[in-house]
């Protein structure tokens, strides 16, 4: 059975590169989709934390911006990856990672807000 792979988009432009480069795209997507899965599997069991911990508001803050960015990141893993295959197929240059920053400044703002949060818990 043959038929035209899908997306579009990503398959029906230029030609077939070495396999290896394609599935070494895919491993770094689903690296970066698990990274996202981890955020909201952390947002989770930061929400379930602040109900047994009694700890307001703070931690369902903190847990909805975890899960949110997991979010985000899954959908940013689909478009690094296309954009990645599409370079791939046209035999253009790769495109830098643009969620790596953001990510990396996420997860830098969310560590000293919950290392603060526990220095204040623990002076009070």
């Amino acid at each position: 059975m043959t038929g035209e792979r899908k997306p579009t988009s990503v398959y029906g432009v230029g030609s077939e590169p070495d396999p290896r480069f394609s599935l070494a795209n895919e491993r770094t997507a689903l690296a970066w989709l698990r990274t996202g899965l981890a955020l909201v599997g952390g947002g989770v069991a930061l929400t379930t934390l602040g109900t047994f911990a009694d700890a307001g508001a703070f931690l369902d803050v903190i847990a909805a911006v975890a899960c949110l960015a997991g979010g985000v990141l899954a959908v940013g893993a689909l478009a690094s990856w296309r954009r990645a295959e599409r370079a791939l197929r046209l035999k253009q240059p790769l495109p830098s990672p643009s969620a790596l920053p953001i990510l990396v400044g996420g997860v830098a703002v969310i560590g000293i807000a919950m290392a603060v949060y526990a220095v204040v818990q623990a002076v009070t």
